[in-house]
């Protein structure tokens, strides 16, 4: 015996309202099995609910209604089957193509997050005490890029001749270094020998400022102009360093010397 639907309970199960089976009634489309003479009530099989899961399946690719009729109304199965079979490789390569498109999409927002905490870390300067370091400045990098980033401490023991290269030891990060119109970048020492290019930078209190590489500038003069303004501080070097934020991004921490 088969079970019959109301237009209700139809609608519920092919997730669609009332009113668009009747329409598809209407035009033809999707007609009920059964219809009370009396009452005019509609009512759907199993199968009729399957009709309209397809129709919406094929809808959702962006077919008018009236080719679905079509289609739904060829007497050769082999040609429904054979149609059903190219909707269905529409629906792969569309879904591959949002599965791209959101993983995109992706990528931006946690990039723009990114940059939305990196604008809310910048809630003003903070002092903080600093013991005193000791950096290696490089002979020729001047700024950070992926190239330089990647394996960056290389940079600094290739430096150092081998017989002194079991005396260093650096810390993991990175950072630019400033002073009389010289910039370079420089790796912190945790174990050293004397050697060319090592700079001592006094321990003490430095004025710092987190920064991002569109800001990085205007940060440091800002940072320079308090430092001179409200510190009575005139340090004769910056320091910035590179803070990874994530994959392939970073941004900086720039700190000026205040005085012990």
């Amino acid at each position: 015996m088969k079970k019959y639907f109301s237009v209700g309970e139809a609608a519920k199960a092919a997730n669609m309202t009332s009113e668009t089976l009747r329409h598809y009634d209407r035009i033809g489309l999707v007609k009920p099995s059964k219809k009370d003479e009396w009452t005019n009530y509609r009512y759907y099989t199993e199968q009729d609910i399957v009709r309209l899961n397809t129709v919406h399946a094929l809808q959702m690719m962006d077919l008018p209604l009236k080719e679905i009729k079509e289609v739904l109304e060829y007497d050769d199965l082999e040609k429904i089957v054979a149609f059903l079979e190219q909707a269905e490789k529409k629906a792969d390569e569309k879904m591959e193509a949002l599965q791209y498109s959101k993983s995109k999409i992706q990528l931006a927002k946690a990039d723009y997050e990114r940059k939305l905490k990196a604008r809310e870390d910048l809630s003003g300067t903070v002092v903080k005490e600093i013991p005193e370091r000791v950096i290696l400045l490089s002979d020729t990098l001047e700024e950070p890029t992926l190239d330089n980033l990647w394996n960056y401490l290389n940079h600094f023991y290739e430096k150092v001749t081998p017989a002194l290269e079991e005396q260093f030891y650096f810390e993991d990060l990175a950072g630019i270094y400033s002073e009389a119109g010289l910039t370079r970048l420089f790796a912190q020492c945790v174990r050293y020998t004397e050697i060319d290019g090592l700079k001592v930078l006094p321990g003490g209190r430095y004025l710092c400022a987190k920064c991002t590489e569109e800001n990085r500038a205007e940060t440091l003069r800002e940072l320079l102009h308090t430092a001179k303004s409200e510190y009575s501080a005139d340090p004769g070097f910056t320091v910035q360093l590179i803070i990874v934020s994530g994959i392939l991004q970073w941004n900086y921490e720039a700190q000026i010397y205040l005085g012990e």
